[in-house]
């Protein structure tokens, strides 16, 4: 290609860029009413009025777009994917909820979604066929063209959340002997290339990285300049089977834009982008969320009995040491029908210890995810929290003695709540910490069972303490 060719191509796509920064400003001012959108887009359905569905389509970004079909109704849905048919943009696909998109896919004809497959990146159309159940998964695998599907199979043959199934395919490797020239001549000319990639990497003979090319090198570089003289010698590579995670923190650890991937012999098989990272980061993160509240990323969209069970489960596990506080406080029965105090008490005490526990949870649930958190500070971490429970614990023992001395005209009472502070805010912050690094060593989520069990073990460390130095000092 002459440089005037490349220069009229520049010119095109510096018009076509300009006609998507307009597009974009008429989906910001779309989107400025989001409920009345959907309002407009249900009348519109209601009515058939095609134009006016076609208007509001065209104006969104596939980002946005998948946000409509979410908060459509299960019909409304339906009928907005038989209008749109085949024109449904494949991105959109990619954007969707679980459980959205297996119903838009369930009402899309088996030619479109093939047809929006053979336009996505491979790491888009596994993220989409993986969630399928095994009968449309396989009717769809059959009828892809041989090249994608076998590109799709391979991916869906390494393990679940491993960069495997991140990876695509297609990338620019070239040798280190090629001069700039050439590899400027190849990036110009060759068909296939990704749509978007932000650096090169360099290869030997038998397809094994020996190094990364950055663009801004490359360009910089006279076309007579080696490869080898400009690229990094130190390729970021990761096993096809690293999980997710593990590619996660490298990513934010080395503030890289790309990585390569590599198979059991070393081989580069692929890359994986910023921006599937980007979602592995913002999924991982929603899912610690959730898993703490016992809830699941899909449950809004969910129908009512399959919302209902999958939190139903973590309840009753809470309902089972809501029973053991329960059995706790029923051995000091007597006690407490001796002083009615400590009933109205031991809420202040329980609820406390409780927060105290989550705090120091939370924060050591992230700290592990995010690596902060190790074998080598554990003892320094422990030691902390122990050290902060006990500072707030004697605060609060401190308030909440004083007070109850005055409320109740017994000093007594107000000196054994104030140590049973203590106690109660010390084991919280020991719990809150031990409780994750627990789990994690025993390879359980974190994030899935810490709430539970660390509200368990400060409501009956709780009311053990108060209620025992009750029966001690007062009965």
């Amino acid at each position: 290609m002459t440089e005037p060719d490349f220069l009229e191509d520049e010119l095109k796509k510096k018009k076509k860029k300009k006609k998507k920064r307009k597009k974009k400003k008429l989906k910001q001012e779309v989107l400025q009413n989001s409920p009345e959108l959907v309002q407009e887009v249900v009348r519109a359905l209601e009515e058939d009025d095609h134009e006016r569905i076609d208007d509001v389509v065209d104006a969104l970004h596939s980002a946005d777009l998948a946000d409509l079909f979410e908060q459509l109704t299960t019909e409304d849905r339906a009928a907005l994917v038989t209008h749109i048919g085949g024109d449904l943009d494949p991105d959109v696909l990619t954007e969707l909820d679980e459980v959205a998109r297996d119903h838009v896919i369930t009402e899309m004809d088996d030619r479109h979604v093939v047809k929006a497959i053979t336009e996505m990146e491979t790491d888009d159309a596994i993220h989409l066929i993986e969630d399928l159940d095994e009968v449309d998964q396989r009717r769809i695998l059959d009828a892809l063209p041989e090249d994608d599907r076998i590109a799709v199979e391979e991916g869906l043959s390494y393990p679940e959340e491993s960069a495997g199934r991140l990876l695509q395919k297609k990338l620019i490797a070239v040798p280190s002997l090629w001069p700039v020239g050439k590899v400027i001549d190849f990036l110009r000319e060759e068909d296939g290339l990704p749509e978007d990639f932000y650096e090169i990497f360099v290869v030997d003979p038998l397809h094994h990285p020996i190094g990364t090319l950055r663009l801004s090198h490359l360009l910089r570089a006279s076309r007579d300049v080696l490869v080898s003289e400009i690229m990094d010698a130190d390729p970021k590579v990761v096993p096809v089977d690293m999980d997710q995670e593990e590619v996660a923190f490298l990513f934010r650890q080395y503030d890289l834009t790309s990585m390569g991937v590599v198979d059991q012999s070393g081989r580069l098989i692929g890359m994986i982008t910023v921006d599937d990272v980007v979602d592995v980061m913002d999924e991982e993160v929603q899912e610690d969320i959730l898993r703490m509240a016992g809830v699941q990323d899909t449950d809004i969209l969910e129908g009512v009995l399959e919302a209902s069970r999958n939190r139903i489960t973590w309840l009753v596990v809470n309902l089972g040491t809501a029973i053991l506080a329960s059995l706790v406080i029923s051995q000091f029965d007597a006690t407490i029908q001796q002083m009615v105090a400590l009933a109205i008490l031991m809420p202040i005490v329980a609820s406390l210890g409780g927060n105290a526990g989550n705090q120091a949870m939370t924060v050591a649930v992230r700290s592990l995810a995010t690596r902060e958190l190790t074998s080598s500070n554990a003892f320094r971490v422990v030691t902390r929290e122990l050290s902060i429970g006990f500072l707030n614990g004697c605060a609060l023992a401190t308030i909440i003695g004083v007070l109850t001395a005055l409320w109740f005209q017994n000093p007594a009472l107000g000196g054994v709540i104030a140590l049973a502070m203590v106690v109660n805010m010390i084991v919280a912050g020991l719990a809150g910490i031990m409780v994750p690094l627990t789990l994690e060593k025993m390879n359980i989520d974190p994030a899935l069972a810490s709430t539970v069990l660390v509200t368990a073990i400060t409501d009956v460390i709780g009311f053990l303490a108060f209620l025992g130095l009750a029966a001690l000092f007062l009965v």
